[in-house]
Formats: C-alpha cells, sequence, structure tokens
C-alpha cells in the first residue's frame, strides 16, 4: 500500500507531515506520529462506505480541496472508498452493485460515513437512491457497520433541511441508529482535518476518540472558538464593530455586535482554519454562524446576539471612544478619577491591614 501511494505522487516527507498534523490536532505526543504512521500502513485500504442523503455536497467537496498532501489523493489511497456517489467512476446497477458487494465482503469492518440528513415523514419518500429511501438505506447500511462517522451539520443534526417548520422530518444518523458508534464531524462544511484526524485515531487505537455530550471528537471540538479567535483582544477592550463596512470593521474589531456566535460555538476554526491559506470567515470580516452547534445553525438571525456571560469589558477597563462626543469622560476627567479611585483603594488597604491587627491585640488583653 505504501508503494503504491508513493507512486502516485504522495512523497514520504508529505505522508509524514500529514501524520504530524492530524497528530497535534488529536493532541497526541509528538512522539506518536510513528505509531499513527505505522497503523496507516499496516491497515491497508479498510473498507469506507459513503452514503449522500439531504445534502449539499459542501462536505465532500471540503475534503476535496485539502492539501499537504491533497485529502484527494491520500485519503482514497489510505482507505478503499468502495461507495461513494459523487467520486465514483460507475453508475446505476454498477454502483449498487458496489455497494452491496462491499458490504458483504466486509460485514462488520467496515466504517460508514454519512452526508446529509435523513427525512422520515411519510415513510423517508422525500429522498430516495435505487429505489430506496433515505432511512432504509442507512438502516440496511449501519446494520455491518464497525463505526459511523455522520461529517457535516446535516448528517449529525438534521442541519437546514431540519429548520423549522422541518416539512420532511429531517433528522441526524444519531435520532435514528441507537447500536453503533457514532461519531459526529459538523460543521457547514466542516474541516476535512477533524474527518481525517478521526479516522486516523480509530485506526491507531482501534476506538473512538473521547467525545463530547453531542457525540463529537473533543480534540476537535472541545473549547470555544472564540477563546483562541484574533479579534479577542478587541472584545476585552470593548471594542466593537458596529456595521458592515464601518471603520470599525475594517479595523478588525470584534464581531459579537454584530451577531458573531464564537462565544458559544465549539470547534476548532479560529485555529485550524480553512483552504490551507489562515482564512475563516471572522477573518475575512464574517461573524460565525455557530455552524457545529445544533441549537444556533439556521435556528437563530445572523445578525443576533448570543447570551453569554460578561458580553462587555470589565469596569476596571479604560472607556472606549474617549474621543467621540458624549461617548464617555474626557481623558482629563479620567485621569482625575483614577487617581481618586486609586486613594481610596491605597486608604482601605491600609485601614484593612490595621484593623485585624488592633482586634487580635485587644482579644489577647481580654484573654489576659
Amino acid at each position: 500500500m505504501k508503494e503504491e501511494m508513493f507512486c502516485e505522487g504522495v512523497t514520504r516527507r508529505d505522508f509524514m507531515k500529514a501524520c504530524v498534523t492530524a497528530t497535534a490536532m488529536m493532541g497526541l505526543p509528538f512522539a506518536m506520529h510513528t505509531q499513527v504512521a505505522e497503523a496507516v500502513e499496516k491497515n491497508a485500504n479498510p473498507a469506507v462506505i459513503w452514503l449522500h442523503f439531504q445534502e449539499c455536497t459542501g462536505c465532500s467537496e471540503s475534503l476535496l480541496r485539502s492539501s499537504h498532501p491533497t485529502i484527494a489523493s491520500l485519503i482514497l489511497d489510505m482507505i478503499s472508498l468502495d461507495y461513494h456517489e459523487t467520486l465514483m467512476v460507475g453508475a446505476g446497477h454498477q454502483a449498487e452493485q458496489a455497494l452491496h458487494d462491499s458490504m458483504k465482503a466486509n460485514h462488520g469492518k467496515y466504517i460508514l460515513v454519512v452526508e446529509g440528513a435523513i427525512p422520515t415523514k411519510q415513510n423517508g419518500i422525500f429522498c430516495k437512491v435505487s429505489g430506496k429511501t433515505a432511512l432504509e438505506s442507512l438502516q440496511h447500511a449501519a446494520e455491518g457497520a464497525a463505526a459511523i462517522i455522520s461529517i457535516g451539520t446535516c448528517a449529525s443534526y438534521g442541519g437546514i433541511q431540519a429548520a423549522s417548520p422541518n416539512p420532511t422530518g429531517a433528522v441526524g444518523v444519531r435520532d435514528i441508529i441507537k447500536d453503533k458508534p457514532i461519531i459526529n464531524i459538523p460543521g457547514c462544511p466542516p474541516s476535512p482535518y477533524n474527518f481525517l484526524s478521526t479516522v486516523l485515531y480509530y485506526l491507531t487505537f482501534k476506538k473512538l476518540p473521547e467525545l463530547d455530550a453531542l457525540g463529537r471528537p473533543k480534540f476537535a471540538y472541545g473549547r470555544r472558538i472564540h477563546e483562541h479567535c484574533e479579534r479577542r483582544p478587541h472584545f476585552d477592550a470593548g471594542r466593537f464593530a458596529k456595521a458592515y463596512g464601518d471603520p470599525t470593521h475594517a479595523q478588525g474589531y470584534c464581531l459579537y455586535k454584530l451577531g458573531c456566535k464564537g462565544p458559544a460555538t465549539y470547534a476548532n476554526c479560529s485555529v485550524q482554519r480553512f483552504n490551507d491559506v489562515g482564512v475563516w470567515p471572522v477573518s475575512v470580516g464574517h461573524p460565525c454562524i455557530g455552524c457545529t452547534e445544533p441549537d444556533l445553525l439556521f435556528k437563530t438571525a445572523i445578525a443576533e446576539k448570543v447570551q453569554i456571560h460578561e458580553p462587555t469589558p470589565f469596569d476596571s477597563y479604560a472607556p472606549v471612544d474617549l474621543k467621540e462626543k458624549g461617548k464617555g469622560p474626557d481623558p482629563l476627567t479620567t485621569g482625575f478619577v483614577g487617581l481618586a479611585a486609586g486613594a481610596a483603594l491605597g486608604a482601605g488597604a491600609m485601614l484593612a491591614k490595621k484593623l485585624p491587627g488592633d482586634a487580635q491585640e485587644g482579644g489577647h488583653e481580654k484573654d489576659e
């Protein structure tokens, strides 16, 4: 398998770089990258069946546009992608035969990847492939799967199809399948490296990574986007963009008041970013829409602010926009207020320091 991969133009350097990247994303020690690489080489071509339901194929497109090395090259050589309606050459009866052959030959061992929501109303008639509803296809394919990866917010939670009034009764995989390990990789689209790292973790340790309450791997969805956002210093200082195209927007001020959901969204977008050029929505001036959260994406307006603890800076910070009329005290006033506050704090500290000593001395005198 390793020799075949190198013949396809993937160098050993590129291969090891991908393993190191995945190891770092999973929060594993650097030395573990050799174990990850060995697992990939030893577990040559594990079978993967990829089903499409109610979706836009954006998750597959995101996967294909990755690099260092290109996931389109690496992932297709690392796994045996036996069925994928968008990528496979075969069509019609040939494609359907490949699906059933793989499910039979790899029963109990293949990884099932689901992209898109599953409609359930009227027995699921709103999505059919080869005469079978998405509901039937999912249930049948899940029977022989070792594990299921729900890629994208649609497969994880229902996505835009599940938005009110949800006419097709769209739901995520976890709402239907209850007897199989399920890993959610939400996002619209998700980072392809979150998917790759999950697959490598499973191949390396023969188990699922640690998941949160929503079934997401903690190594990718364990912290809020807000914690590592490059606009966070502006948030802490109380500098917020007022409108799109406004100077405050162009200067990179915090987008919270424009509806940024970063403070309530768990994902690694602000660290991993997209397209391998260091960009993500917030870096180019658009608020985070909370696409990894089931209660935010398509359920709250983009401009709607999320409720968070202390959305404004602490009182100890200097007021912002001092030069704007009516926006706060002038610098001279601020200076006097600061001096007065400092004197009051100093006097209070001296008094607090003195009182316990006096009381203690008085107590000893009474005891004597």
